[in-house]
């Protein structure tokens, strides 16, 4: 095929031949250059919009470790038991200034915190049922962390025979993400305990007499009994569900307070972490 054609120019007023390209024809679309165009362009929106959702994912960790952060600077105490008149037999380790608390939300009835390293150390809250917290921080907006809440239907001064607290599974080990980490036996060893601080000063401890994987519905999220024999029942089941034998003595006089987060396995499952009520330090004069 010749690509050139030939064309008459002038030169100095003479005219003469030259041979220039021909125009190819411009090729007509298929229906595959079609798909193909718009298979990039779904690409692109899709792309966009997991950029834009990751944005917000990482949006919203960084703004609710800032929330949380800056209440443990304002709320929390580490008392000094080295003193003379310090007893670290009695005294509770740290000092909550729920004061300070109500002021930034009233629902507020408790601080929830681990051994150092510390890897659960939050306020806890109540709303008035059990999704108000899921989303939201305890600054009102909304926000993937969400808050550490206790079950609607407990009392909140955690009196109860069985308080359940809910928190999320957070990917940056916020929250209740460090919780599974109790699948682990040796995890437990290091840390058979969690302590809950409630307003009138207290420093409850609980020891941790089970953990392991339960389904939403599960019987192990009951927390009002008929009487001494069906919580007796609870307590069974309880110790069936453990991944391990955590060697405790529980009875119809215990008051279990359990942990629930979510599990990377479905939607249906939960990880617990359920302790007992072991010791109570109250400030002195109390």
């Amino acid at each position: 095929m010749n690509i050139y054609k030939q064309i008459f120019v002038n030169e100095g007023g003479v005219m003469k031949k030259r041979k220039v390209p021909r125009r190819g024809r411009r090729r007509r679309k298929t229906i595959g250059d079609h798909i193909s165009t718009l298979i990039l362009i779904i690409a692109i929106v899709v792309l966009v919009v997991c950029g834009y959702k990751l944005y917000q994912i990482q949006s919203g960790y960084w703004e609710g470790d800032k929330d949380y952060k800056e209440l443990k600077e304002l709320a929390i105490q580490e008392n000094d038991e080295t003193g003379e008149d310090a007893d670290a037999s009695t005294e509770p380790r740290y000092t909550i200034d729920f004061g300070a608390l109500e002021g930034v939300n009233s629902d507020i009835k408790a601080w929830l915190r681990f051994d150092e390293p510390a890897i659960i150390d939050y306020p806890v809250v109540q709303g008035r049922d059990n999704e108000v917290y899921l989303h939201r921080t305890l600054s009102g907006y909304e926000n993937t962390m969400g808050a550490i809440f206790i079950n609607a239907g407990n009392k909140a001064d955690f009196t109860d025979r069985h308080t359940i607290v809910y928190g999320h599974n957070m990917n940056n080990g916020s929250m209740f993400g460090e919780l599974d980490s109790y699948n682990a036996r040796s995890f437990w060893e290091q840390y058979p305990y969690f302590y809950i601080y409630t307003p009138d000063g207290a420093e409850i401890r609980y020891k941790i007499v089970a953990a392991g994987v339960v389904l939403s519905n599960s019987d192990l999220y009951q927390y009002a009994f008929a009487s001494d024999e069906d919580f007796e029942q609870f307590l069974g089941l309880l110790n069936r569900t453990a991944l391990y034998d955590t060697g405790a003595s529980l009875n119809k006089d215990s008051q279990i307070v359990t942990l629930s987060t979510c599990t990377a396995a479905t939607g249906e499952n939960r990880f617990i972490v359920s302790g007992v009520k072991d010791e109570v330090r109250v400030p002195r004069g109390q």
